[in-house]
């Protein structure tokens, strides 16, 4: 494996309701094909709409890979816009999975905080892409819905201490296509990307100099 390149996961879920083909995989699949540059290693997983699938997937992905940043991707049916999520919460999973399941706890952690942040600054994420011409609108919130995709978010940012990130697309069409919301992708995690490297980079500087 080279040394020199980033690893980044990027799950989109399978699916659930009405969507028979999750915009979320749909999404993630037109990232694959456009890859996030030659420095990146970009691995994609279809994830269950599965409390327990994400309980057991999550961790591995997080221990096969070491990845530098692992962004999550659901579909929203009230979003027109993509949406960055800032945080996930522990607390209030009351939906039933596909498999009819519901944690008996309705919490991801058991003793975990209740909401957990990103280390990644999505407003300025959102500045910057919006700023890029895009013609994809990007917006921040701070509610990821309570569902499989606030359970995943949190499960993940619990475990990579902040290091991760959500992201909530439309249904197709309304109003972007797949390759659209692929592009979208690709520049929001490129943004992110570069933030996690500036960070970093000032860490060095501090430890350099104390």
């Amino acid at each position: 494996m080279d040394n020199s390149k980033q690893t980044v996961v990027v799950t989109g879920f399978g699916p659930f309701g009405e969507h028979t083909v999750n915009p979320s995989w749909v999404a993630v699949q037109e990232l694959k094909k456009l890859g996030l540059g030659s420095e990146v290693d970009l691995h994609v997983y279809e994830v269950p709409v599965e409390y327990q699938t994400v309980q057991s997937l999550v961790p591995s992905l997080w221990k096969q890979y070491h990845p530098q940043l692992v962004v999550h991707v659901g579909v929203s049916g009230m979003a027109t816009t993509v949406t960055l999520e800032k945080c996930g919460r522990n607390h209030g999973y009351k939906g039933l999975d596909n498999s009819s399941f519901c944690p008996d706890s309705q919490c991801c952690i058991v003793g975990g905080p209740d909401c957990i942040d990103s280390v990644i600054d999505m407003e300025l994420v959102c500045k910057r892409v919006t700023a890029s011409g895009l013609g994809v609108a990007v917006s921040v919130s701070k509610d990821a819905g309570r569902y499989l995709c606030d359970f995943t978010y949190y499960t993940s940012l619990y475990l990579s201490h902040g290091r991760s990130a959500f992201v909530h697309v439309p249904p197709l069409g309304k109003p972007y296509s797949g390759e659209d919301l692929g592009r979208a992708l690709k520049a929001i995690i490129q943004e992110m990307l570069e933030l996690l490297g500036q960070a970093e980079g000032k860490i060095h500087c501090q430890q350099h100099f104390h």
